[in-house]
């Protein structure tokens, strides 16, 4: 079943709309957390893609978080029951970059919110857009993110056995080249600053005994789009062309500590997420656990249809 109306609630679909700022400092704090080795982009220089996610934070009022961190819902969202809230992937057209230092609007609507049943039960998937807008009201980036909200606790069967938080230090940037493409390190620290930088407040991703004795994970969790967001970097630092679509899904999650690696093989396969194909102008590319298992796909256009 597919509504926008939550009958007896009072709520139905509605924009928000909010200016903004593209903040140096953030996207500075964000380069200090990839360290890379690329400079940050500096005031007036295009913002990579998916940084927006850091550079324009939400950041709720202390008073309207709930239980878990996230906001209580009501506003944007409607106010669904199901307490486990997971980031499950989306799409972007980008259709002129951002720039650091300057103003834009965000508006903001759920075009649909869907009830589904899968192999761990029912669940709801929210699906929003954003729209980003520069100062010459000329639209930069359409996006739409899906939610999903589901019951009971996120008991996971991945086979990750995480050390606790208390005994994991810090290893460096995120991101390491091979010879075949990326390994993904993570830590503690690695996840409250990302936390911190996206006003991310959601305790999954920093508060261990909260995890894994609340939310029934093995360990503290990645955030999904910090995930995504390191494939889109991958990409970049490996000199791909400036995309003009983006799309994503995360399919499982990574725990904080487990290695993963991220690949970019030859073929197309739109399941498993890995592969490039030249006559399209798409490079598809995606983040794996040891077992070779999916955990997040990300395929980049060059050429829109």
């Amino acid at each position: 079943m597919s509504t926008t109306d939550q009958q007896g609630t009072g709520w139905s679909p509605h924009e928000v709309t909010s200016e903004e700022y593209v903040d140096p400092g953030r996207v500075a704090a964000l380069a200090a957390l990839l360290d890379s080795g690329a400079p940050a982009p500096a005031e007036g220089e295009d913002l990579p893609p998916l940084w927006h996610w850091v550079a324009l934070p939400a950041w709720p009022l202390s008073s309207q978080l709930g239980v878990d961190g996230h906001p209580h819902r009501g506003g944007l969202l409607p106010p669904l029951p199901q307490p486990r809230r997971m980031f499950a992937g989306g799409s972007l057209e980008l259709h002129a970059p951002l720039r650091v230092g300057e103003r834009v609007r965000r508006e903001s609507i759920v075009e649909s919110v869907d009830e589904k049943s899968g192999r761990s039960g029912d669940f709801v998937v929210v699906r929003v857009r954003h729209v980003l807008r520069g100062q010459a009201d000329d639209v930069r980036i359409e996006e739409r993110q899906d939610l999903v909200f589901r019951d009971g606790p996120s008991v996971v069967d991945s086979g990750a056995d995480p050390q606790p938080a208390s005994e994991l230090e810090p290893t460096g940037p995120p991101l390491r080249a091979t010879d075949d493409g990326w390994d993904v390190v993570t830590d503690p620290t690695l996840l409250m600053r990302f936390s911190a930088a996206t006003a991310n407040p959601h305790r999954i991703h920093y508060d261990w005994p909260y995890a894994t004795r609340v939310e029934g994970y093995p360990g503290l969790v990645v955030h999904g789009p910090l995930s995504t967001l390191l494939l889109a970097e991958a990409l970049r630092l490996g000199d791909s062309a400036a995309p003009r679509r983006l799309r994503h899904r995360n399919l499982a999650p990574l725990f904080c500590a487990q290695p993963a690696r991220i690949s970019l093989t030859a073929g197309t396969d739109s399941d498993t997420g890995s592969g490039t194909d030249s006559d399209s102008g798409s490079t598809e590319v995606a983040l794996r656990d040891p077992d070779d298992r999916v955990l997040v796909t990300l395929t980049a256009d060059t050429d829109l249809p």
